[in-house]
C-alpha cells in the first residue's frame, strides 16, 4: 500500500465537511460486507465503519469481530464500508458514518481547523511506514535519496519528512526529484518511472517479499521520535461521545476483542479477512496478517492504547514546519476513556 492521495484527502477535509453538514440528512452511504444476525434485526442497532482504504490487514480486527459474533454480542449490526473520494473523516465528524479508520496526522490537522474528529484507539502501536526502493537502486540511507526519482502525491508533508530525514544525514531535499505518481501501483513505478516510494511495508514490502523483490526500506520512526505516530487509528466524533457513550464503549469492546483474536490467531483473523473480502490475494493477506499481529499492540498495555507525548510530539513537528496554522492541543485529540481494561 502506497502512502498517495492521503494528503489530498486532508487539504480537502474540511471543504467535503462543510458541504456534507449542510445537507441536513442522515442518510448514509451504501454500504458491504453486512453480516447476517443471529437476533432479530429490530433488536440490532445499525452501526457503519467507514475504511481509510481498500480493505487489508490494519483492518482484520474490525472484519474479525464481525465474522465471530461480537459486535452482534454487543447489540450492533456493523457494517464495513469503502471509502469515498472524500475519505472518512469529513463522513465521521459530520456524523454520515458513526466510525472511521484514519491517521493520526490527519486527526491532527482536523482539530487545528475545527473539525470535531477524535481518535478513539490506535490500531497499531508504532508507524510501520518507510521509504522504500529495489535493492538495485542502492538507497541504504536518507543521504542517498540525493539524485534519485521519488514517486508520491504532491504533498507538503512528504517534502517536510524527507527533508526532515535527510538533514539527519547532512543531505539536501532539494537534490531529489519529485514525481507524482497518483494512483500507479508500486512495483509498475520503480520498473518505469522512480527509484522509491513511501510504502507501509506490512502490505506493499510483503508483497515485494512474496514476489521476491528485495527492497531496501527506510522507516521514518527510525530517523525522529516524533515521526514514531499512530497511523491508523480508529475516530469517532465529539458529538458520538458526548452523547452516545454507550455506544462508543460497546463498539470498542467488541473491536478489541476482534483485534486480540487477530494478535493472538494471524492465520484464522488472515482467513476471516479473505473470505470477507474475497478479491484480496489469500497469499498476500496471510503473509501480511503474520507480520502485523504482533505490532497492533506491541509493547503496549493493551491493544489501542495512545500516549499524549505521542499525538504532542508529531503535532509539534508539523507545527514548526509549517504543517500546521496553529498548535494542536494534544488530550483532546484522542481518548483511552473507551478501550476495556481487556477484551
Amino acid at each position: 500500500m502506497v502512502r498517495n492521495k492521503r494528503w489530498m484527502s486532508l487539504v480537502i477535509l474540511c471543504t467535503v465537511l462543510l458541504v456534507v453538514a449542510g445537507c441536513g440528512n442522515k442518510e448514509k452511504p451504501n454500504n458491504e460486507g453486512a453480516s447476517d444476525s443471529n437476533k432479530p434485526a429490530a433488536e440490532l442497532r445499525d452501526v457503519q465503519v467507514m475504511l481509510d482504504w481498500s480493505a487489508n490487514t490494519n483492518h482484520t480486527g474490525l472484519y474479525a469481530a464481525k465474522d465471530l459474533g461480537y459486535y452482534e454480542e454487543e447489540g450492533l449490526n456493523v457494517k464495513i464500508i469503502q471509502p469515498g473520494a472524500g475519505g472518512s473523516d469529513a463522513l465521521v465528524a459530520s456524523g454520515k458514518a458513526d466510525f472511521g479508520v484514519s491517521y493520526q496526522e490527519s486527526v491532527t490537522l482536523a482539530r487545528t481547523q475545527g473539525v470535531p474528529l477524535v481518535s478513539i484507539a490506535a490500531v497499531i502501536q508504532h508507524n510501520t511506514s518507510g521509504f522504500a526502493a529495489p535493492v538495485d537502486r542502492n538507497i541504504k540511507k536518507a543521504a542517498d535519496f540525493e539524485g534519485k526519482s521519488y514517486g508520491g502525491w504532491g504533498s507538503p508533508v512528504e517534502e517536510a519528512v524527507m527533508k526532515s530525514i535527510m538533514e539527519k544525514d547532512n543531505a539536501d531535499v532539494s537534490k531529489v526529484k519529485m514525481i507524482n505518481m497518483g494512483d500507479a501501483d508500486y512495483f509498475t513505478a520503480v520498473k518505469r518511472d522512480i527509484d522509491f516510494a513511501w510504502i507501509f511495508y506490512a502490505w506493499t514490502g510483503i508483497e515485494a517479499e512474496l514476489r521476491g523483490e528485495k527492497l531496501d526500506m527506510i522507516y521514518v520512526k527510525d530517523y525522529s521520535e516524533a515521526l514514531d505516530y499512530y497511523t491508523p487509528v480508529l475516530v469517532t466524533s465529539e458529538k458520538m461521545i458526548n452523547e452516545d457513550p454507550e455506544l462508543v464503549k460497546a463498539f470498542m469492546r467488541a473491536t478489541a476483542k476482534g483485534y486480540d483474536y487477530a494478535i493472538k490467531q494471524p492465520e484464522e483473523a488472515a482467513a476471516l479477512l479473505s473470505k470477507a473480502v474475497p478479491e484480496l490475494d489469500k497469499d498476500l493477506v496471510l503473509a501480511s496478517q503474520k507480520w502485523l499481529s504482533p505490532l497492533y499492540q506491541d509493547d503496549a498495555p493493551r491493544w489501542g492504547e495512545q500516549k499524549e507525548s505521542v499525538w504532542k510530539g508529531y503535532a509539534d513537528w508539523m507545527f514548526e514546519r509549517k504543517l500546521l496554522d496553529k498548535p494542536l492541543e494534544a488530550s483532546s485529540a484522542f481518548t483511552n476513556d473507551f478501550l476495556p481494561d481487556s477484551p
